[in-house]
């Protein structure tokens, strides 16, 4: 099967593409890089050389990912969003040493023209709306938004706003049925499929399992 580069993209020499994904024009992976299976990178989109991305990873046009950076499995990178590596860059000043990491966890989509400044982890399944600015940590399923960012409430594996929770202290996805509930560390975890696993098949394409999620059983 092997994997799609177009004829303006450059993947230098050393640069590891997983199997099935396609890298779109003008775009740039340096030697080092490492790509998982099943990605796909935009239109004008860099890779530096020691960035690690997971599989099923998209990143949208105009989004350089820089060293420092690791990528976890099925992350959304919106349009023209920006990470950055030195928290006090000068032009003057050499820091090449002194890059500072940025992990962004399984799941998690960053919004368009969305800022990450570094040295940040973005949890498991969050989502960083559109133009806002990351400034800190960020919880697993937690909805950001603003400059700086603040989160503003939960959001679900599938991205979408969780509700007030019921007398059980349990939130439940209208798309899915899947519930959450909070930890006593101010955490939110699922219920019905862990963080760290692939989503049943039929899942990913929208379809609902209310009738699967029976007496707090896990999904099969």
């Amino acid at each position: 099967m092997g994997f799609f580069v177009h004829e303006t993209a450059v993947v230098d020499e050393g640069g590891v593409v997983g199997e099935g994904t396609r890298i779109w024009h003008f775009s740039h992976v340096q030697q080092g890089a490492q790509i998982g299976s099943n990605c796909v990178l935009g239109q004008n989109v860099f890779v530096a050389d020691d960035v690690q991305i997971g599989t099923g990873v998209k990143i949208q046009n105009n989004v350089s990912v820089y060293s420092g950076t690791e990528i976890e499995d099925y992350v959304f990178l919106g349009p023209s969003c920006v990470l950055t590596n030195v928290t006090n860059p000068r032009a003057e000043v050499n820091r090449h040493e002194l890059y500072e990491r940025t992990r962004l966890r399984r799941g998690c989509s960053v919004g368009a023209n969305a800022t990450v400044v570094c040295g940040v982890e973005i949890g498991r399944y969050a989502f960083v709306a559109a133009g806002a600015v990351v400034v800190r940590d960020v919880p697993d399923y937690a909805l950001i938004v603003g400059v700086p960012g603040k989160q503003v409430r939960w959001i679900s594996r599938h991205g979408l706003p969780l509700k007030d929770p019921d007398l059980d202290g349990v939130l439940t996805c209208p798309e899915s049925g899947l519930r959450y509930r909070e930890t006593g560390a101010g955490e939110l975890r699922c219920l019905d499929v862990s963080e760290n696993e692939p989503l049943p098949e039929g899942m990913r394409n929208g379809e609902k399992y209310y009738d699967d999620i029976v007496h707090g059983e896990r999904l099969k």
